[in-house]
């Protein structure tokens, strides 16, 4: 089974940098893009800033799979729209990129991705699928209160998103070519093949 989880989880730690703490960030200390609230529920103990400055990579790695590539079937998702869904559950929440999906490749819209999501989106055409996420996903951000403050570096991260996503498609391995098996030969067909190199002596 095909997993981008690592090339994902790299594209998404450039976007989202080390330690920061910025007063009109509704997510408070942030480090790898993991917020102070989800480590605390991830560890399931009081934790200090201290803490989520400490933060390690491979803890990050760990709780992006979980909660993120996990809830989004990133696993199952087709190449380059995994990475897209992933990167939009990780800036904006799973139920919200799930949702979203879901409203383009025309599932009902419940926040889950299960079996019908992933069929209709394979279904699709993914680089259609791709644009049309990337571009609700601008659109969402827009009407956010803090886009002054955040919006620049949000259009870039999802332009990026684009450009990656869609060159993870045409990078995607093509699926192996079913073999057809070539009949085996009847009696009657081996029987008349020997009886005509009989005759032709």
């Amino acid at each position: 089974m095909k997993s981008n989880f690592d090339k994902s989880l790299r594209l998404v730690l450039a976007h989202e940098g080390g330690y920061v703490d910025h007063p009109r960030d509704p997510g408070g200390a942030t480090n790898l893009g993991i917020t102070f609230a989800v480590l605390q529920k991830w560890r399931g103990k009081a934790i200090t800033k201290a803490d989520v400055k400490a933060l390690t990579r491979d803890e990050a790695g760990a709780i992006y799979r979980a909660k993120y590539w996990d809830l989004v079937r990133g696993d199952d998702l087709p190449s380059g729209l995994d990475y897209a869904v992933f990167d939009f559950a990780v800036n904006s929440g799973p139920s919200r990129a799930a949702i979203y999906l879901q409203e383009i490749v025309g599932v009902a819209p419940d926040g889950k991705i299960g079996p019908l999501t992933v069929g209709a989106a394979k279904a699709a055409d993914t680089r259609k699928t791709i644009d049309a996420l990337c571009s609700k996903r601008m659109t969402f951000l827009k009407k956010l209160s803090t886009f002054a403050t955040f919006g620049r570096g949000w259009t870039s991260r999802v332009a990026g998103v684009r450009t990656a996503a869609l060159a993870m498609v045409g990078s995607a391995p093509a699926a192996p070519k079913q073999q057809t098996s070539t009949p085996s030969r009847s009696l009657f067909d081996i029987i008349a093949a020997i009886l005509s190199a009989v005759f032709k002596r």
